[in-house]
């Protein structure tokens, strides 16, 4: 029986059932075949090799596209399995998994007590070219599910069999190339040899399915990309990235540092830290201020009945702390949000109060498994600058569109560009569906008269509503979520919150959670990458240091730094009894933005030579030229020196 295969210009073909779209590809052009890397069929990605056996749309994907990577680093994944197994033993390597991750892809594996080194991934690397050189046709191929379970139990792959058996279909995928075969639900190139450009990365310990409870494997991240240039520019945002790493700058800086004795996943920020700390949330306060919102500060430790009444009980218990004292059971609070009803409920509210916009730096503990923790990225104690705006349904789209008015001007002084996701209703959702649709479309209109790029993210909204997510791009060009604004129909049901309408009804209000840093302990990680710990001067903890030539100079310096703390700038004095190039160079590692040099000849004219970190030299100053101009890029929170 015959079947039409529709393509991307409208144009319908048919052929035999079984065909393949690399065949078709090939009908059209040799040339197009050959830069084909996949298919996409009524939507869903495929391989070139699998074939067609009822009508479809049919769309070849070259390695131009958005998916392509799909299909040539989940390829990749296998080839580092294989060559794994191929280097230490078929029956000594137990396989976990191996997906396709952002930029690259990696792969779980358990080899006993061997553990990889550096040396190991070379010689990966190495094995892993050779199977790309022997062009292994990949072959997809499908078993009953007892059969699957057979097969894997043969090759004692236990890890596969525990997968096999959770499935919830009746038959399981498998791809092979050569003399390996893996569980796996594809896409694929249709050969080894269709690939060509990657680097292993690192490895690290990872626990099966992400259970601490489970075995300890060992997991390798390799990165691939289409085209070599491509790959080699990705290298050196890795390598610009070590470099950066706020797990290093931060302690080198003295801005935070950790104890995995006494405080693990939680920073402990020390002075100049907590000078940056203070500028992110003086910033914030501003705008808060500026945009209606009134501060609120709740409490850190809540009774667990709140939690119940909240369902963050029901929903978010494993990630939360708890205490019990004098019989009574509390909660140390993971959100903001309970702590926010109870103020609201604590007075009348009236239509005329409405928008109510609160917010508050609040800290707050969630659980986080130690294999998971990362610095500032991953912890277990945040602060977050979290709000709840409470309004009429008439309101509720407007707000919204200010929130993201908000989100700009917040990135703003950083130079952030971002982008929006909205997060539509997950399978664990409390509520019912027509608020989930109402609130989802308020986003979305919100979104669209924003102007805002964005996608959507089906089933990845919060248990209690839908969301926007806020994804900035940093000078590296890597993506981290920040912002995010979630509608909520739920919670003012919940904690039975009205207010009174024009007609003197009891009318329940909509309520719109928003955090912009999210948690502050995570976007301060962050900015300490983006701008390398070299902060624009309105953040930096020290932001400028006044250097002594000789001891002779070390008064007027200490009176130079008198005038520029009375005038609010940060300042340090260093009059050792060094060289004043060792003294400029540690300033300049510090990422200290001005150096102020005294010597004779400043001293006698009553002014300073004024070095920049950039290195660049402006000599001989004016005090109160410098002054200007230094006051102005604070105020504005300038990215730029106005010296440069």
């Amino acid at each position: 029986m015959g079947i039409k295969v529709q393509l991307p210009d409208n144009s319908v073909v048919e052929h035999p059932a079984g065909i393949r779209p690399i065949d078709i590809a090939e009908e059209i052009s040799k040339a197009l075949a050959k830069r084909a890397i996949g298919a996409k069929v009524d939507g869903k990605l495929w391989d070139l090799t699998r074939p067609l056996d009822s009508n479809c749309e049919l769309r070849l994907i070259l390695e131009k596209d958005p998916e392509a990577p799909h299909f040539f680093r989940h390829t990749f994944s296998h080839i580092l399995a294989q060559a794994v197994k191929r280097l230490f033993g078929d029956s000594k390597v137990k396989l976990g998994i191996g997906p396709v991750i952002e930029n690259g892809f990696y792969y779980d594996f358990d080899i006993g007590s061997t553990r990889f080194s550096e040396d190991d991934l070379a010689r990966i690397e190495e094995k892993m070219r050779k199977i790309i050189e022997e062009d292994l046709p990949v072959e997809r191929f499908e078993l009953p599910r007892e059969e699957a379970v057979e097969l894997m139990k043969e090759k004692g792959e236990d890890y596969k069999v525990e997968l096999i058996q959770e499935l919830e279909s009746d038959t399981a995928t498998f791809y092979k190339q050569g003399d390996f075969v893996d569980l796996c639900r594809g896409p694929h190139a249709s050969s080894t040899g269709a690939v060509k450009y990657f680097k292993l990365i690192s490895v690290s310990g990872a626990y099966w399915r992400g259970d601490e409870r489970n075995a300890m494997l060992q997991r390798i991240y390799g990165t691939a990309f289409s085209k070599k240039a491509e790959l080699e520019e990705h290298l050196k945002m890795i390598e610009e990235a070590k470099k950066r790493d706020h797990r290093k700058l931060g302690p080198q800086l003295g801005l935070f540092g950790f104890s995995s004795a006494y405080a693990p996943g939680m920073a402990i920020y020390h002075p100049k830290g907590t000078v940056v700390l203070n500028e992110l949330m003086r910033f914030a306060r501003e705008l808060h201020q500026a945009h209606g919102y009134e501060e609120i500060d709740t409490p850190l430790v809540m009774n667990e009945a709140l939690w119940h009444k909240s369902g963050h009980w029901d929903h978010y218990r494993e990630n939360m702390y708890f205490i019990e004292k004098d019989e009574q059971k509390y909660a140390i609070k993971p959100m903001n949000c309970p702590g926010h009803m109870l103020v609201y409920k604590a007075d009348t509210v009236s239509y005329r109060d409405l928008p109510l916009k609160l917010f508050e730096f609040g800290r707050v503990h969630r659980y986080e498994r130690s294999g998971v923790l990362h610095g500032l990225f991953r912890v277990r104690g945040f602060i977050q600058d979290d709000a709840h705006v409470f309004c009429t349904r008439d309101q509720m789209e407007a707000e919204i569109e200010k929130v993201i008015e908000f989100v700009s001007l917040t990135y703003e002084p950083f130079g952030f560009n971002y982008r929006a996701e909205l997060s539509t209703r997950p399978e664990n959702f409390m509520g019912n569906i027509e608020s989930w649709e109402l609130a989802t479309q308020a986003l979305k209109n919100a979104l669209d008269s924003s102007g805002l790029e964005y996608r959507v993210n089906e089933g990845d909204g919060a248990f209690y509503g839908p969301k926007i997510d806020f994804h900035i791009k940093d000078s590296l060009g890597r993506e981290w979520q920040c912002a995010t604004i979630q509608l909520d129909f739920l919670m003012p049901v919940r904690f039975e919150l009205t207010y009174i309408d024009p007609d003197n009804r009891e009318v329940q209000p909509v309520m719109i959670h928003r955090a912009i840093y999210g948690s502050i302990d995570r976007f301060f990680g962050i900015i300490v990458e983006h701008f390398g710990g070299a902060f624009p001067t309105w953040l930096a903890p020290v932001q400028a240091k006044i250097i002594a030539i000789a001891d002779r100079h070390a008064d007027y310096a200490w009176s130079v730094a008198s005038i520029l703390k009375k005038k609010g700038l940060r300042v340090e004095v260093d009059d050792r009894q060094r060289s004043t190039n060792y003294k400029i160079r540690e300033a300049q590692m510090n990422k200290i933005p001005y150096m102020l040099i005294v010597g004779d000849m400043e001293q006698s004219s009553g002014t300073i030579a004024v070095r920049l970190r950039s290195e660049t030299d402006l000599g001989s100053t004016p005090l109160e030229e410098f002054l200007d101009n230094v006051l102005s890029e604070i105020r504005n929170r300038s990215l730029e020196s106005p010296f440069e």
